[in-house]
C-alpha cells in the first residue's frame, strides 16, 4: 500500500534506536525526508547513513538534547530550513525510572516531565505554524501501554507521564482538527530491540523472560520496533486521513484496557 508520504518532511526525535530509529526508517521508506534528533552524535551519525539509503540522502541529523530550553527551536527551525518545511513529527523521546512512589524526589518528577511530556509538547508548539504553511500535518505521540493502563509497583513516574501524553494529544487533537493538523499517539507494549530493556532483561535472565511472556504476552513472543514504527507510518499519512484524537494499541493483546 502507497501511504502517500512520498515528498513529505518527517521530524522524528529520539531517533538513534529503538523505536525511533525504526520509525525514520519507516518514514524514509516511504519517501519522506527525515530529520531525526538524539543527543548521543555518532549512533545518531550511523542512523543517518541507515535512513539516507533508503530515502537517497534526504536525511538531517541533529545532536542535541530536547530537555535544554531552546532546543526544540533549533531543531524545527534547521529542519524546516534544511529540508524545505515540517509535515509530520513523531514524539518518540522518552525514558524511565523505577521507584516506589515514597522514594521519588521533585527532581526526579522534573527530569521525567521533561522527558517524556514537555520536550514533545515543546517540539509541537514549535512545529505547528510550519505545518500550518504546508495546508496541514500530522503529529504521532509514542506513549506507552502503561499510558493506558496500571503499571506496576515502581512505575508512578511513568505512568503519569506517559498518561499525560495521551491526554494532551487528544485535546490537541481537537483544538487542531479545523487546520487539518491530526494529533493520535501509539501505546507499544513490551518491545524488544538491540539495547533496549527487554533485550537486557532477556539477556540476564531468559528462564524469567519466558515465564513472562508465557504469562503475559498473548503472541508468544516481544514485539518489535518495527511493528511499531509500521503503525506510526500509517497514522502519519494521509490513508490514516479519519484518525485523530486516537492512542492505539501496538501490544500484541498484552493490553487489559476495554478502551
Amino acid at each position: 500500500m502507497d501511504l502517500g508520504l512520498r515528498g513529505r518532511v518527517a521530524l522524528v526525535s529520539g531517533a538513534s534506536r529503538g523505536i525511533g530509529k525504526a520509525v525514520a526508517r519507516a518514514l524514509a521508506a516511504e519517501g519522506c525526508s527525515v530529520a531525526i534528533c538524539a543527543r548521543g552524535e555518532e549512533e545518531l551519525a550511523r542512523t543517518a547513513v541507515e535512513v539516507g539509503a533508503l530515502n537517497g540522502g534526504k536525511v538531517l541529523p541533529v545532536a542535541l538534547d530536547l530537555t535544554v530550553p531552546g532546543a526544540a527551536r533549533e531543531f524545527t527551525e534547521r529542519a524546516a530550513g534544511g529540508l524545505g518545511g515540517i509535515d509530520v513529527l513523531v514524539n518518540n523521546l522518552g525514558g524511565n525510572r523505577r521507584k516506589r512512589f515514597e522514594e521519588t524526589t521533585d527532581e526526579d518528577w522534573s527530569e521525567l516531565l521533561e522527558l517524556n511530556l514537555l520536550a514533545g509538547l515543546r517540539l509541537s508548539r514549535e512545529a505547528i505554524p510550519r505545518m500550518r504553511e504546508r495546508g496541514g500535518g500530522a503529529i504521532v505521540f509514542v506513549s506507552s501501554l502503561f499510558g493506558r493502563e496500571t503499571g506496576g509497583p515502581g512505575l508512578s513516574l511513568y505512568n503519569a507521564t506517559k498518561s499525560a501524553v495521551i491526554s494532551a494529544a487528544r485535546i490537541m487533537a481537537l483544538e487542531l482538527a479545523p487546520e487539518g493538523i491530526r494529533v493520535n499517539s501509539v501505546a507499544p507494549g513490551s518491545i524488544r530491540f538491540p539495547g533496549g530493556s527487554w533485550d537486557r532483561r532477556v539477556r540476564e535472565d531468559p528462564e524469567g523472560m519466558e515465564r513472562f511472556v508465557a504469562d503475559h504476552l498473548p503472541l508468544g513472543r516481544f514485539g518489535t520496533a518495527e511493528e511499531v514504527a509500521d503503525l506510526v507510518a500509517y497514522l502519519a499519512s494521509s490513508r490514516a486521513g479519519l484518525v485523530t484524537g486516537a492512542c492505539l494499541a501496538v501490544d500484541g493483546g498484552q493490553g487489559r484496557s476495554l478502551i
